[in-house]
């Protein structure tokens, strides 16, 4: 707090010696001398291993690699088993769909149709009579 504390009083004290009219000098501007001062950075205390963060990375970087292997993998089979499904549909369809011969009719004895016993249907339109009244 104290480097903060003694830029402060460095600017205030620089700004009412140089502004006597009450603008400051320079067009609006602050010269670097009447900028804050902000404190130095705190160093970081916990020592880094280097070696100790080598040995992480790469156990890190071979999970890594190891999961991606086995999303690969996954993915592999999961392609040969659709493509086995795809296959198996395929010939299930085959064996469905074999034309089969139909059956020769008898020619050896005519064919005499039978008159239906049911009405006719009488159709709604088109109406061909108009009623007259």
């Amino acid at each position: 707090m104290e480097p903060l504390k003694e830029a402060r009083n460095r600017v205030e004290g620089s700004t009412s010696s140089d502004n006597s009219n009450g603008r400051t000098s320079g067009g609006g501007r602050r010269s670097p001398t009447n900028c804050l001062i902000k404190p130095p950075v705190k160093k970081n205390t916990i020592p880094i291993d280097l070696k100790l963060r080598a040995v992480e990375r790469a156990r890190f970087a071979h999970q890594v690699a190891e999961k991606r292997r086995l999303i690969k993998q996954y993915k592999m089979e999961r392609e040969r088993q659709q493509k086995l499904e795809e296959e198996e549909e395929i010939k299930r369809l085959r064996k469905e769909l074999i034309p089969k011969a139909q059956l020769m009719p008898y020619f050896d004895r005519p064919f005499v149709p039978r008159r239906s016993e049911k009405q006719p249907t009488v159709p709604r339109e088109p109406k061909f009579c108009i009623p007259r009244h």
